[in-house]
């Protein structure tokens, strides 16, 4: 029996987790590591802190509602890279040269360290290390009509990284295959979860933090 997510009136069908959310392994998984990386970190975190409240006003910590296993809403954590705070029913994507982005923020972003303090939300069980990476609300409403299969990714957790990830499918979209791209690779993962395909996953992003041509 499919759930609904109703957003603004606008409700779309979504299947049931999948064997991926329901793994005691890999959410035994997801608190060591993410435990490790927050007291590994927390040094990074204060300095990275610190260079937000000096390059620019605002809080250092960006929220945003976003949608999570089996429909969820959940509130994601980032470093702020941006001048503005975007959340609700209009949400622009970041581009290339954006200029919404602080000088900062420009290298958090390349580094993907404006994602860390995702951690907390792995830690709480709002997310995963590895899973769909989860979109604004707008965002979920207006590819849920016109994506196949685009409500199946909430069947696993959102992740850290994922499968669509180290794929190459990051960054703007602009233009609907490069979106579906993206959504068959979350339903390829979670379909074909296993331990060894997760730490794959894991190892492939590491290069990816140090460069990343569609992190900006």
């Amino acid at each position: 029996m499919a759930l609904d997510l109703t957003h603004e009136g606008i409700a779309f069908p979504l299947a049931r987790p999948a064997e991926v959310a329901r793994s005691g392994l890999k959410r035994a998984l997801d608190i060591i590591v993410a435990g490790g990386l927050l007291a590994l970190f927390a040094p990074l975190f204060a300095f990275v802190a610190l260079m937000i409240k000096i390059d620019s006003s605002g809080p250092v910590l960006f929220r945003q509602t976003r949608t999570g296993l089996g429909g969820r809403r959940f509130t994601i954590l980032k470093f702020r890279s941006m001048t503005v705070m975007e959340n609700g029913g209009q949400i622009s994507q970041a581009t290339k040269g954006d200029q919404r982005v602080t000088r900062v923020g420009r290298v958090l972003r390349a580094l993907s360290i404006d994602e860390l303090p995702q951690v907390v939300n792995i830690l709480k069980g709002d997310m995963s290390l590895v899973g769909p990476r989860p979109h604004a609300l707008s965002h979920d409403e207006m590819w849920a009509k016109s994506v196949a299969g685009y409500d199946a990714r909430f069947r696993a957790r959102p992740g850290l990284t994922g499968y669509a990830q180290v794929r190459g499918f990051r960054g703007e979209v602009l233009e609907p295959a490069e979106i579906q791209s993206r959504v068959d690779a979350d339903n390829y993962y979670i379909d074909n979860w296993s331990l060894g395909f997760e730490l794959k996953i894991l190892l492939l992003t590491v290069p990816l933090m140090l460069h990343d041509p569609n992190a900006y």
